[in-house]
């Protein structure tokens, strides 16, 4: 293959034409006619991650977000039914919801007061003698959007025709409830969450979760502030047993702790870090026995694994990471801590701890979230330089083999990215 694509024609390229197996043009990153298209052909076609469902736990709470560009609000109805309801009144179109969480009764717009039931119906419009004969209630609610859930994720998508989630997550399944078993027992639920918008294109940090060849490098300062126990364990860069699986679907998983992949397994010679040595006497103060204390705190870190789930969110070791895209070169990104879902007593000390845990990476005075955003920032700015100079995604593609059924190689390899960019391409055909 050539090293570069044609410099007269590269702006002439379907979006199709764009991506190779080992490469795709830098112009996916700059062009705002491309953004358009992946805005109706995959955010507005494919299951996007809209809440977990401890945020929407109790009839009545919502989360206002996006599908796509189009405002949506997640809500349990009185039922308990978990809706996806378009965030738009329609009488004359102004957003009935503003709030980014919380809980109501319902919605009203504020333009001309018609108010809308949980379920999305519409219960109320103000002197409605004007609509005899005209326009009944029926029919008239909020747009529902189509909503399933699998593992704790909500998902939404604006495709009717869509195929059932469950079918679109195939193999991410299993990572998903291996991921949900760092609840130690207990339930996940949102602990809060960190929001910030960087200078750069959705697929940049789409690349970034399985990536772990740059992990040692972009984060020489995390790891230099780390206990030896913390920074042994993220010692993946020649380990053999650490790899990226394509798992189909534009999805992939990365296992850079392998012995963490499923915290059900211990065979109890993994030794506690001793930064934990507070917490594991506070739990024990609770009465909790020596098996249910090990397997909280060898969850602290989370899993073994970031797990890539296209086109929106990621299992990132122990928190969720959302991307929503503004524009060619904007987007914002969600860092939501977790933690467990239980009694006080127990889950708080737990919880505490996993905040710290979490504040120390991310957030913009931990140590790795400045240091990912300027990378990406980077990326954007280089990206418009040399339109014909491609980015290469072609590391480990020689040494691929497939693992079952997935196609895997080493962790610092760009399998998964070659996964994101093989269904990019897929969609952006249709």
């Amino acid at each position: 293959m050539t090293a570069v694509f044609d410099r007269k024609n590269i702006y002439e390229l379907s979006p199709a034409e764009l991506v190779q197996p080992d490469r795709v043009a830098g112009r996916m990153y700059t062009d705002p006619t491309i953004f358009e298209e992946e805005m109706t052909k995959i955010f507005e076609k494919a299951w996007v991650f809209v809440a977990h469902v401890s945020e929407v736990a109790a009839p009545g709470q919502f989360k206002s977000t996006h599908v796509g560009r189009q405002p949506v609000i997640v809500v349990r109805d009185r039922k308990g039914e978990v809706r996806t309801l378009l965030n738009r009144c329609r009488h004359r179109g102004a957003s009935v919801c503003e709030q980014r969480q919380g809980t109501a009764n319902g919605f009203t717009c504020p333009y001309h007061a018609w108010s809308y039931a949980l379920d999305g119906r519409l219960r109320g419009i103000p002197y409605p003698d004007g609509y005899e004969g005209v326009m009944t209630k029926e029919g008239m609610g909020l747009r529902q959007v189509r909503t399933e859930s699998y593992g704790g994720m909500v998902f939404a998508t604006l495709d009717d025709e869509a195929e059932p989630l469950e079918e679109f997550l195939g193999d991410v399944r299993q990572w998903i409830d291996l991921f949900m078993k760092q609840g130690a027992g207990y339930p996940l639920k949102v602990l809060g969450t960190h929001r910030f918008k960087f200078h750069g294109n959705w697929k940049i940090q789409l690349e970034n979760t399985t990536d772990g060849y740059h992990f040692p490098i972009v984060h020489r300062s995390w790891m230099a502030s780390v206990d030896a126990e913390t920074a042994e364990m993220m010692s993946f860069m020649t380990d053999p047993a650490c790899k990226t699986s394509d798992l189909g679907n534009g999805h992939s998983v990365a296992e850079m702790v392998p012995e963490h992949t499923d915290l059900d397994i211990d065979d109890g010679t993994e030794p506690l870090q001793s930064r934990f040595d507070g917490l594991v006497a506070e739990l024990k103060a609770q009465g909790l026995d020596d098996a249910s204390v090990r397997r909280m705190v060898r969850a602290m870190h989370g899993t073994g694994f970031n797990l890539n789930m296209f086109p929106n969110v990621s299992m990132s070791i122990a928190f969720l990471r959302v991307l929503r895209p503004i524009s060619v070169d904007e987007t914002w990104i969600e860092h939501v801590a977790l933690g467990l879902d239980g009694p006080p007593e127990i889950v708080g000390p737990v919880n505490r701890e996993r905040l710290r845990v979490h504040e120390h990476f991310q957030g913009p005075f931990g140590f790795g979230t400045p240091d990912d955003a300027e990378g990406w920032d980077r990326v954007q700015r280089g990206a418009i330089g040399g339109p014909d100079l491609p980015i290469m995604v072609n590391r480990g593609i020689s040494r691929e083999k497939t693992d079952g059924k997935w196609v895997t190689s080493h962790v610092t390899d760009e399998t998964g990215m070659r996964s994101a960019y093989a269904k990019w391409k897929e969609l952006m055909s249709q």
